[in-house]
């Protein structure tokens, strides 16, 4: 039987691509997903489709060699978190970064209900900028 923790961890833990598809296939219709306030994507996106357009797809295509780094899982119940690291350079500047996150998810029967992001945005913000 594959439990939250399954479905998390296949979410950060093979090829991006691999990663992009096990999440979608994760994802609860009515998802919602909630980047943090001073993160360069910051608000809440609802369903598969707005979450990886507002979300994913800027990822891709604004960060070369952009990565979520987990280090450390937590389980109880219905909510998994994952502590990590991302790291990447921002295209436009050409400036790296390293910045700590946490994800705090709910799930139902193997879906994601919700995600919500804690994350160092300093560290991301400092390489978008062009000073």
């Amino acid at each position: 039987m594959t439990t939250h923790l399954d479905v998390i961890r296949a979410t950060y833990e093979g090829p991006p691509e691999e990663n992009g598809r096990h999440l979608l296939a994760a994802l609860a219709p009515e998802a919602t997903w909630t980047e943090a306030a001073g993160f360069p994507y910051a608000g809440t996106y609802t369903g598969p489709a707005e979450i990886f357009d507002g979300v994913f797809r800027r990822l891709a295509t604004e960060w070369v060699g952009y990565k979520a780094q987990v280090h450390t899982y937590l389980a109880d119940g219905d909510r998994v978190a994952a502590f990590g690291v991302y790291s990447g350079t921002y295209a436009k500047t050409g400036k790296s970064m390293r910045a700590t996150f946490a994800h705090l998810y709910r799930l139902q029967d193997g879906k994601i209900l919700s995600m919500e992001q804690v994350v160092d945005s300093a560290m991301v913000r400092q390489a978008l900028t062009t000073t």
